[in-house]
């Protein structure tokens, strides 16, 4: 089974990214905002995380900097989720070590070939 955090403030997305991760036969775990994410990587260790870039706090592009920055948390790939679609949010994304970026509204079909990439790059 594969462990997914999402980091989404929209009760709408997560909805949606959860259940389509509950479909994929994910074990799926949620935080609101930035801050969240370093206490619920202490109990909870995921193989992925799905990230939204506007959030409460700190943004999603400052979470995901901190992670690749961090020793324990630097190899959990990282998948940008936001409504924020333009070339330069995908390089900026990029550059802070994100494997990939998806745009909002999450396509099913999008979804599953990005987990399906990710997990054949982990094996």
């Amino acid at each position: 089974m594969i462990n997914v955090l999402i980091v989404e403030d929209s009760l709408t997305d997560l909805a949606v990214l959860s259940g389509y991760l509950w479909q994929l036969g994910c074990s799926v775990v949620s935080v609101n905002n930035g801050e969240e994410v370093s206490s619920r990587l202490s109990a909870f260790q995921p193989d992925i995380i799905f990230l939204d870039v506007v959030l409460p706090g700190k943004s999603g592009f400052e979470v995901c900097r901190e992670l690749k920055n961090n020793f324990s948390t630097n190899k959990i790939p990282i998948v940008f989720c936001s409504i924020k679609n333009t070339d330069v949010d995908r390089v900026w994304g990029n550059m802070l070590g994100a494997e990939a970026y998806l745009s909002k509204p999450i396509v099913k079909e999008q979804l599953l070939a990005t987990l399906n990439q990710l997990i054949a790059q982990k094996l």
